[in-house]
Parts: C-alpha cells; sequence; structure tokens
C-alpha cells in the first residue's frame, strides 16, 4: 500500500514560510540552498526579449520573465505649441517633463493574475506602476527633448515700408531673413499592458518600455503654415537617441520569522522574486544601474519596508554583483 502524504505543491501551499525556509537551509549540508521554484537565492529568471511585436505601433517589444510577461506599444502624436498653456520658448532644460511629453500607462489584463478580475477599476499595483516607470524615465534622462521637437523656418517678408526705410538707411538684409523655432512636439505615449503576472512586475515594465523606446521610430514630421497642421511621412523615420542602457534589478529579503524555526538572525536576499516569495518578504529593494560604459554606474536605489538591508549592504560587492548580473542578463536579451 503507498504510503500517503502531501506533495510538494500542497505543503509549499498550506504553509509557505515554512517550505521556503525549508529549501533555503535545508537539513542536509549536501544539498544546496534553494527556493521553492528550484533557483538559488541569487538566480534570476532569464528574460526573454522581442521587438515590433506590434504592426501599428511605432516601436513595441514583448518582455517575458518567467511567468510574468508584458507587451509595451510606444505611439507618437503630435501637439502644437500653441496649445501648450506653460509653453515657453527660453525652457531647454525640462520641456519633457514641463510639457507632459512621455505618458506611460500600465494595464493588467484580466486573468493575468488571481486578483486581477473583470470589470474591476484600475488597481492600485498598475497605478504604483505607471509613477514609477514615469519617475524612472525622467531622473534617468533616458531620452533627450530633441528627439521631441518639430521645427519650422518661418520667412519674415519685409513690408512696403520696411523696403523703403532699408533703401533709405542701408540697414544689413539679416533684419529681414528666415526665423527658425520649435512649432510642436512629439507626445510618446506609452502602453504596457501584462498579459500573466508572476512577480517581479517593476522590472518587467521598465525592461518592456526600455526595448519598445530603443525600437521606436518616428516620422519626418512638417509644418504646413497654411493648413496650420504638422504634416508627417513615413519615408526615413528616425530612431529615438537613447542615452545608455538602464536596467532594474528587484530582490526581495526573506527572514523566516513567520516560521517557529528560529533562524538566528539569518536573512535570504532573493533576486527577481516570483508571487509566492513577494508575498513572503516585507522588505523589497530595486537598484537601477548602467553598465554601458564599462564601469557600473548606479542611477537609483529604491527600498521599502524592513530594517536588514543597511546603507553597508547596499555598498557590498555582493549586491554590486547581483546587479551586473543581471544587467548583462537583460544585454544579451535586447541584442545590445
Amino acid at each position: 500500500m503507498a504510503e500517503a502524504g502531501l506533495s510538494r505543491a500542497t505543503f509549499a501551499k498550506l504553509s509557505p514560510h515554512p517550505y521556503l525556509l525549508a529549501n533555503l537551509e535545508p537539513s542536509n549540508e549536501d544539498i544546496p540552498p534553494a527556493r521553492s521554484n528550484g533557483r538559488a537565492p541569487d538566480e534570476a529568471r532569464t528574460p526573454e526579449v522581442n521587438l515590433s511585436s506590434l504592426s501599428h505601433a511605432h516601436g513595441s517589444s514583448l518582455v517575458r520573465i518567467g511567468d510574468t510577461t508584458a507587451i509595451c506599444g510606444v505611439r507618437g502624436e503630435t501637439i502644437l505649441t500653441t496649445n501648450i498653456p506653460n509653453y515657453r520658448a527660453s525652457n531647454t532644460e525640462s520641456e519633457l517633463r514641463d510639457y507632459d511629453l512621455l505618458v506611460p500607462n500600465i494595464e493588467l489584463a484580466t486573468g493575468s493574475s488571481p486578483q486581477n478580475l473583470p470589470g474591476g477599476p484600475p488597481s492600485t499595483l498598475a497605478q504604483t506602476l505607471s509613477t514609477r516607470v514615469y519617475s524612472l524615465l525622467h531622473s534617468s534622462k533616458l531620452l533627450d527633448a530633441a528627439n521631441f521637437r518639430i521645427w519650422h523656418t518661418q520667412s519674415a517678408e519685409p513690408t512696403a515700408d520696411d523696403e523703403e526705410m532699408q533703401d533709405a538707411n542701408g540697414d544689413d538684409e539679416d533684419r529681414f531673413g528666415d526665423e527658425r523655432q520649435v512649432i510642436a512636439y512629439w507626445v510618446l505615449y506609452i502602453d504596457i499592458f501584462f498579459i500573466s503576472l508572476d512577480g517581479n512586475q517593476f522590472d518587467a515594465a521598465w525592461a518592456a518600455t526600455l526595448a519598445a523606446l530603443r525600437d521606436t521610430k518616428l516620422p519626418q514630421a512638417r509644418y504646413d503654415p497654411d493648413r496650420e497642421i504638422v504634416v508627417c511621412s513615413r519615408k526615413n523615420p528616425k530612431p529615438l537617441s537613447i542615452n545608455g542602457l538602464p536596467i532594474a534589478c528587484t530582490a526581495t529579503v526573506f527572514t523566516g520569522k513567520e516560521t517557529d524555526r528560529p533562524t538566528e538572525g539569518k536573512y535570504w536576499v532573493l533576486v527577481d522574486p516570483d508571487t509566492l516569495e513577494e508575498s513572503l518578504c516585507d522588505e523589497t529593494l530595486t537598484v537601477v544601474a548602467d553598465c554601458t560604459a564599462g564601469t557600473t554606474s548606479i542611477l537609483s536605489i529604491s527600498k521599502h519596508g524592513g530594517t536588514v538591508l543597511t546603507p553597508k549592504h547596499l555598498r557590498s560587492k555582493q549586491l554590486l554583483g547581483f546587479v551586473e548580473k543581471r544587467w548583462k542578463g537583460f544585454a544579451d536579451a535586447m541584442s545590445v
């Protein structure tokens, strides 16, 4: 007669904390520490990136990290400077933020996870992810405002009185020269759609955004003064100039404090957590780094909850190794 017992999957659902701790701290020293999904604590899921996944977008991508899948489409629209309430011709430093030229939006598909039911309003997670992507787009200085400007050269034709005055005074003709000015901007609508969710949504959302922007090509645009509109041509579309390759690396800290088994202050940093691991951990760390110049440049560090990770941990070589390894994985997937 077969021995009755619980399967590993059932045990993981009934007692997730003890199950994860038993895997991370096995009783047999010959067995290496592993997570419930079989990965090592510092092992991330291999990302998969496909470009130009959508036919009717100026740029698009599909990013898959394990069972977390996101599709991103970038669509450009033009806006005249006369329709921008706070437009100032002298503003050449903060155009992207002041004029809202980058508009990210994230939607979680019905059925992408058990929490996303049909007919519900936008979830808190979707709004939080949109805000974080928006903030990182500006703080990382990923895009230059020069990519968004649409120029127009306006001819300054002199009147009859001006011509008479010019003949009398002998003024230079440069006074009546052509004037080149920014007449409109491109506005990029960045829509991210999650098909499935299994943890680490921000890394996937940012990777999909980055890949789609790298794939984006905007049409040639010019201003038609007779019709007072911007006219675009599909010939010779121009790609965006991307500054670097900032990649997000997220990890959670598991302490096993919910179990009866003493851990003696031990903790485990789990890179690229799945949904189960996120639900069992109170402390989350996200590091955005760029290694394109041959050296690792940390663009931002955000930590939520918990008190385990100290400034000393954040400056450790171990954490830096996690980040560099994760960056290389995404760089290879995007064929940089």
